[in-house]
């Protein structure tokens, strides 16, 4: 991985939300675009929940190249950094495996995923567009922004039921100390080897690894370490 494609993939995994843009098959030749929220999965690929009858799944039906933006809202979106991963759309055929990671971070679209014509996609990035401010504007490769395929994700579930059941002091301290907040009610919801999300009274809070981790063994040691910094 190279160091834009690794800042890219952390700028992308603090955002749950973003613009789809798919080639219309209702007005040939034209570009589409809808609003689409997605959660990331453990290599950084964006995956979607929609509805067959939608125009945008139609569309991908016919032609699987899309591209996703992601940029969080600023008074100034020009200046705000954002990402645009161009790829292909491919259906997953289980929503079972990704599910429960999904809607931890969107529990919000429960009701959508209970119903059989909704599916997941996922997006297979090939380019990465990077502009991370003015001047900083790259084209990444699909291998520099990937993360490898870590045993972190079979672990994922464990990690957080124990960091829930045993460990509510230390997400306390993350977010006072890493983010300045005091939150009434905080749980972790998700952790890759870039870093791991709180929700913190209904708010989705992100928190970076000084460096990447591959395995359990390497999130208990750099979560005990952001504990003990929380502490000095």
């Amino acid at each position: 991985m190279s160091d834009l494609g690794n800042e890219a993939r952390r700028f992308v995994r603090g955002q749950q939300n973003g613009v789809l843009a798919t080639l219309s098959q209702r007005l040939p030749g034209y570009p589409f675009g809808s609003v689409a929220p997605f959660v990331l999965d453990q290599q950084g690929r964006p995956v979607i929940l929609i509805s067959s009858l939608a125009e945008h799944t139609r569309n991908i039906g016919a032609d699987p190249r899309v591209s996703l933006i992601v940029q969080p809202f600023s008074p100034d979106m020009q200046e705000a950094g954002r990402v645009t991963l161009v790829g292909r759309a491919e259906r997953l055929p289980d929503k079972d495996a990704l599910g429960p990671r999904y809607l931890r971070y969107l529990p919000q679209a429960a009701a959508y995923f209970a119903l059989h014509d909704f599916a997941f996609y996922r997006i297979e990035p090939e380019r990465i567009r990077y502009i991370g401010g003015f001047g900083k504007i790259h084209w990444i490769e699909a291998a520099a922004y990937l993360a490898p395929a870590y045993a972190l994700a079979e672990a994922e579930a464990g990690i957080l039921e124990h960091m829930n059941r045993d460990h509510a002091d230390a997400l306390l301290d993350y977010c006072r100390h890493f983010q300045g907040v005091t939150p009434q009610a905080v749980e972790m919801i998700g952790i890759d080897g870039d870093g791991f999300d709180l929700r913190a009274d209904g708010r989705i809070l992100r928190f970076d690894f000084s460096e990447p981790i591959v395995d359990a063994a390497g999130a208990r040691q750099a979560l005990v370490e952001m504990v003990q910094r929380c502490r000095l």
